[in-house]
């Protein structure tokens, strides 16, 4: 049996010492003044046994990690019938990219490309004041995370607003074609907020149990949503969850997983583990270098690959 404690413990010390790191996000200003050194880590596993290394405490920007937790809400709100406005299929194009929008007439990829979460977030807005919606999706992710001191990080959504241009031109682009029902500027509110939330790897990786166990927090527990469709949001970021560089994550790290470009990732083993990373320095795809890494060394030494044999 692997003695996980230390097999963190051996990965963080090895990604503290490595030279190539990536580079953080620039274009959001916040995200451009962290330090790329630092790393942290937490695997929590099945029996609710939790191991932690490096920075696994200290509370990072997750950026389209939230859109788990969106698409979640959303398909608690509406169902399959989100289908009909964003689709399932991997992009093969970059995070923010407008040009699939033009020949797939105003419908997204899937929800975890920029457009695709954009329209979440208006699934999401149902209406409401974009406060109201923000503050569902706080109390969602606390309420996962068994932790109310979850929080938005204002400076960081500020940014946000300031300098998403090409957001803001998906989501006009989707209202010029019918598939937004907002107003842009309000479903943009919520979507700028929702990436600037911040958590920790512990907390990460506690909000992402409900996707180990078939849908609920913990064995026993109330189901968060049902065995199939965490079986689906699962597969969705098996194949979508590192955007034009899914394939490759599945190839070397074979477990469902989502990133951000604050550095988060969240990765699943089914049955075995919620599993979050930080490292803020990104490749060129906008996915955590030395977190993408982590995991692949994570799955090679326990096996949890969903490829294994």
């Amino acid at each position: 049996m692997t003695d996980i404690a230390r097999l963190v413990s051996e990965i963080a010390q090895e990604m503290r010492g490595a030279a190539e790191r990536g580079t953080v996000a620039s274009y959001i200003p916040p995200l451009a003044a962290i330090d790329p050194g630092r790393f942290g880590l937490c695997v929590t596993l099945a029996d609710g046994s939790v191991h932690l290394a490096g920075d696994a405490d200290e509370p990072f920007s997750i950026q389209s990690v939230s859109k788990v937790f969106a698409l979640t809400q959303a398909l608690g709100k509406v169902g399959d019938s989100l289908w009909r406005r964003v689709g399932r299929e991997p992009s093969g194009t970059p995070f923010n990219s407008i040009v699939q929008l033009e020949r797939e007439e105003g419908v997204p990829r899937n929800p975890f490309i920029n457009a695709g979460a954009i329209v979440v977030c208006d699934v999401n807005l149902a209406g409401h004041e974009p406060r109201v919606s923000i503050g569902e999706l706080l109390r969602f992710v606390r309420h996962l995370a068994d932790d109310e001191s979850i929080a938005i990080d204002e400076a960081v959504a500020r940014a946000e607003q300031t300098t998403g241009f090409r957001n803001i031109a998906l989501a006009n682009y989707m209202k010029a074609f019918g598939n937004l029902t907002h107003a842009p500027e309000l479903t943009l509110g919520v979507y700028f907020h929702q990436c600037a939330i911040a958590m920790s790897c512990r907390q990460l990786a506690a909000a992402g149990r409900f996707l180990m166990h078939g849908g609920s927090s913990q064995p026993g527990a109330p189901r968060v949503v049902s065995a199939q469709r965490a079986r689906r949001i699962n597969a969705l970021m098996l194949t979508c969850g590192h955007y034009d560089a899914s394939g490759d994550f599945a190839f070397r790290v074979g477990l469902p997983g989502k990133s951000g470009v604050g550095g988060g990732i969240l990765a699943i083993a089914p049955g075995q583990a919620s599993i979050a990373v930080w490292s803020p320095g990104l490749n060129a795809n906008g996915n955590s270098l030395l977190g993408t890494l982590a995991l692949e060394r994570l799955t090679e030494a326990t096996g949890w690959s969903i490829f294994a044999a």
